[in-house]
């Protein structure tokens, strides 16, 4: 499939983001999916997974959550800090409503099927973020820690997918317990003999081929049932 992309920013209450925004080059609609980098910010990897998703014909939008003001190292600081906050509604999800606000607008989006993933800290993100706004249909959240989950019962469906031997497995087995509890269709996997960020690959020392070839596919599954 061909792919279209570029360079985009979108205005939030309190800050204006950058994001990379990559579709399938049609005049089709589409379903859409935002996506939420890890610790390393929006940089190649994410851009390369953000394409991926468009080659599977999503509209994936990568949000550079790191881009709000002039200083970076206060929005670093910003955003760390309201992923260890527990709290749903924070500094971090409401820029990423507003990221949902903005690609729901775009004549090239199906504004009803809109999905999100997220890696370690965006992770934590697209869990928070699926308990503020009932406008997900689907996340997958790769290795990040829970937030406070009394909110899960607002959750959509979720695909999750976490590494054996790092504590973020622990957090994997605790949101599937509670969505459970609460009746929500998902899909956690923890995967045996794997570290933190095995969907990385520009991160050789944890990198697994395999989980991540499993986890893509699962996350697709799922996607399609949600978002289709």
């Amino acid at each position: 499939m061909q792919i279209t992309e570029s360079e985009t920013s979108f205005k939030t209450k309190d800050a204006e983001l950058k994001a990379f925004i990559a579709r399938p080059d049609d005049q089709d609609k589409h379903a859409a999916v935002i996506v939420i980098h890890e610790i390393f910010g929006l940089n190649d990897n994410i851009r390369a997974i953000t394409r991926r998703l468009a080659s599977e014909g999503y509209v994936a939008l990568a949000v550079d959550l790191f881009s709000a003001g002039s200083n970076k190292a206060i929005c670093i600081a910003q955003t760390m800090s309201a992923t260890f906050s527990n709290d749903t509604n924070n500094i971090g999800t409401r820029r990423l409503i507003s990221a949902i606000d903005f690609i729901s607008l775009q004549p090239y989006v199906h504004k009803t099927k809109i999905g999100a993933v997220g890696f370690c800290l965006g992770g934590n993100f697209a869990i928070a973020l699926a308990c503020e706004d009932k406008r997900l249909k689907t996340i997958a959240p790769f290795y990040g820690r829970n937030p406070n989950l009394w909110k899960i019962e607002n959750a959509c469906p979720v695909v999750g997918s976490y590494p054996e031997l790092d504590p973020t497995a622990a957090h994997g087995k605790r949101l599937k317990q509670a969505l459970d509890t609460a009746q929500i269709d998902n899909d956690i996997k923890i995967y045996p003999r794997t570290l933190h960020s095995f969907m990385n690959e520009d991160v050789k020392l944890t990198y697994n081929s395999e989980a991540a070839e499993d986890s893509w596919s699962r996350m697709l599954t799922f996607f399609a049932k949600y978002l289709t």
